[in-house]
């Protein structure tokens, strides 16, 4: 990033920072791709809260935007792990903020899982949750009883520009991985798992590069949206892996199992949006296969008579390429922060909740007046 671009970044979250400045600040912990960009981020989020700690995620870790960020603020490993056992969890949570109140930003659900252990046990307030994603919203709307207020930005109207732009950036990526190995898009039908706004994206890209595209989700009313799109709609998933020759799995949930994957036509390539952990039961793929790198992202599972490829480990495919979708992000960067002043009122009852229209409208009219030049 240009100087003279991180200049204006910090300027804009300056600006949004003092339009939702909290009255009291809480502490907090950071869930975060660490991009090239993102410390402008951390150090918003630093200044309206007490920031303990940034938890990058594993599969999108910048060097130089780490060693930055660690000159102010501890970066700590983050994995599934760390917040599944309650009491792993809970050592972790008091080694940093022992006795304070405490907003958990995330990105893909991992309080979830023991968030409800937390508010009896932890020694300060858990003031609640923010999360950015889709399938981080389903993991938390999923708690019975949450035991705090959980705000999720990722059904925003913010984030769809990010939505559509993130569709790009996986479709340029899953064509320049294929392409690599010297094959191409053109002739080789598409299945989309998942008629999300990403899946959607995906789809309508896919189509305008004159690709041949069939949906399959299990949500009978997505299935009719693509169907009014113009989509071929799978009526199961097995038919629909035996004759695509690309699989874009865009769920945020688990795509496909492992019984899932012999059904693949040889020579298939899999791609997903997010961590392999989250949308692929590679674990459960028979023993069988052998695994082997034939390219610099690209890993053959072959078995007698069989074998389809996977790009990058199954991870989100787009973070090849740096998975950037420009100033966009920024919104709901902005929104995400909105959120924190939210959360440290102290006024929301437990559950899901959202960020007011007044409050985007506002982040919508501050990001056009830098960035819409």
């Amino acid at each position: 990033m240009e100087s003279f671009e991180r200049a204006r970044l910090d300027a804009y979250f300056t600006k949004v920072a003092a339009r939702f400045a909290p009255d009291e600040q809480a502490a907090s912990f950071l869930v975060t791709h660490l991009l090239p960009e993102r410390p402008c981020f951390v150090r918003a989020v630093a200044a309206m809260s007490r920031l303990k700690a940034v938890l990058p995620k594993p599969k999108s870790i910048t060097a130089a935007a780490q060693r930055e960020v660690e000159q102010a603020v501890p970066v700590d490993t983050l994995s599934r792990e760390l917040f599944t056992d309650a009491y792993t969890a809970l050592d972790y949570i008091e080694s940093r903020a022992a006795g304070e109140t405490l907003a958990l930003l995330d990105v893909g659900g991992y309080f979830a899982p023991t968030l409800t252990d937390i508010p009896g046990r932890f020694s300060g307030r858990l003031a609640g949750v923010i999360e950015d994603t889709e399938n981080g919203h389903r993991r938390y709307d999923a708690v019975d009883k949450l035991p705090c207020p959980v705000i999720s930005v990722a059904r925003s109207p913010l984030k769809d520009p990010e939505d559509f732009l993130v569709g790009q950036s996986v479709v340029f990526s899953t064509e320049a991985v294929m392409r690599a190995r010297g094959d191409i898009l053109h002739g080789r039908p598409a299945l989309v798992i998942g008629f999300g706004k990403l899946g959607s994206s995906i789809a309508r890209l896919l189509h305008a590069k004159g690709v041949q595209v069939t949906v399959f989700d299990i949500d009978p009313v997505r299935r009719t949206q693509a169907l009014s799109q113009g989509f071929a709609v799978a009526r199961d998933r097995e038919t629909a892996l035996t004759g695509a020759g690309l699989v874009l799995c865009a769920t945020g949930a688990v795509s496909l199992h492992g019984e899932d994957f012999p059904h693949l036509r040889n020579g298939a390539y899999v791609a997903t949006v997010t961590s392999s952990e989250d949308e692929l039961e590679l674990g459960g793929l028979p023993e069988v296969y052998t695994r082997t790198m034939v390219g610099d992202h690209v890993t053959r599972y072959q078995t007698t008579g069989h074998y389809f490829y996977l790009a990058n480990g199954g991870n989100a495919v787009n973070f090849l390429h740096g998975a950037s979708v420009g100033p966009f992000i920024f919104l709901v960067q902005a929104e995400i922060l909105a959120a924190i002043r939210m959360l440290t009122r102290g006024d929301l009852a437990p559950g899901m909740h959202e960020v007011p229209a007044a409050d985007r409208a506002a982040i919508a009219a501050i990001w056009l007046s830098y960035f819409n030049r």
